[in-house]
């Protein structure tokens, strides 16, 4: 497809089709897993609007000054709102600088555009104030959101806003992509595909950053040897990995880290305990996670999904040391 999409193609013929009948929303709202591409498709979304040079209505030519600017998130008309960290919150004064920036005549594109980026992690006060805009919309402003699901925004957010609900692509459907358009191996790109759950975004990212399978690797090994540590061991193991630095953001983001490698392996067991017939996430680890099942019974598979589940819901809260012993005092433990 022209916009370079993957699992999308919906999407993108209905966005284009806006353009091409001249019916843009004045707000937009990409819902969908984190690493699905959402924010991809907003950015192609706005070039296709703001494109100097257009192949075709609604196709962008990608390499245009507007269109360039646009791919870096460095357009003089595209203004970008969202958290200072992941996780942390959208205030309320964010919002009001944007409303500031989006009462002023675009610079020299046909439409000023906002990306706000996980608006769930907008709070209530920043949701409301963004409801003038979207109640009295500017006929040259475009708001284009991205947020997890429809539900975590206010009702009064997404009856105002056009919404798509993305999905993660087919696995062999990724597959394919990652080997043709981004030179991975097939064996490398099936691998992928399973990690992501289908996640084109999250798959592409990985595939750039190889450092993170290795990190992700590690994760593994760790937690299959501290399915034998005893108490003492896994208090060490926390100390050592998530209390041994004084910066409280860097420790959350280890300890989120390894909360979502850890919640696929223990999705993995599940799943192989329960028989179930859906595709495991940690193919390279298939072997020991099998061995593992079969030592285990159901309920010890299903506890430690939901204590890493509740734990990734505290984390921005919670005591890190805590929280990570907690966590690995309710793994069973293998002799």
């Amino acid at each position: 497809m022209t916009w370079d999409l993957i699992g999308h193609s919906w999407a993108e013929k209905m966005l284009q089709q806006h353009i091409i009948s001249g019916q843009v929303r004045h707000a937009y709202l990409f819902t969908g897993p984190a690493g699905v591409g959402r924010r991809t498709l907003a950015i192609r979304f706005a070039q296709a609007i703001n494109c100097l040079q257009p192949i075709s209505p609604g196709e962008p030519c990608k390499t245009c000054r507007a269109c360039v600017q646009i791919e870096h998130m460095q357009h003089p008309d595209l203004s970008i709102v969202q958290a200072d960290t992941s996780g942390a919150v959208l205030k309320v004064e964010r919002v009001r600088d944007l409303q500031r920036q989006l009462s002023l005549a675009p610079y020299e594109a046909r439409f000023r555009i906002a990306l706000l980026l996980h608006f769930e992690e907008a709070n209530d006060n920043a949701q409301n104030a963004l409801l003038k805009t979207l109640e009295e919309p500017n006929d040259r402003v475009i708001l284009l959101m991205t947020a997890d699901l429809a539900e975590n925004l206010l009702p009064t957010i997404v009856s105002r806003c056009e919404v798509l609900r993305l999905h993660p692509a087919g696995l062999e459907e990724l597959a394919a992509a990652l080997v043709k358009n981004d030179g991975a191996s097939p064996a490398q790109a099936r691998l992928l595909a399973h990690i992501t759950g289908g996640r084109a975004g999250y798959a592409i990212h990985l595939l750039r950053e190889p450092e993170l399978i290795e990190k992700r690797k590690i994760w593994l090994e760790d937690a299959l040897q501290l399915m034998h540590s005893n108490r003492r061991e896994k208090f060490s193991y926390v100390k050592d990995k998530f209390d041994k630095r004084d910066d409280r953001n860097v420790n959350k983001e280890a300890l989120r880290a390894a909360m979502i490698t850890w919640l696929s392996f223990w999705r993995d067991i599940l799943l192989i305990s329960s028989t179930a017939d859906v595709p495991l996430t940690n193919l390279d680890f298939e072997n020991q996670e099998k061995e593992i099942a079969v030592l285990l019974n159901l309920p010890a598979a299903r506890a430690a999904v939901q204590g890493i589940e509740q734990g990734m819901v505290r984390l921005n809260n919670a005591n890190l040391r805590l929280l990570a012993e907690s966590i690995l005092l309710q793994w069973p433990t293998l002799s």
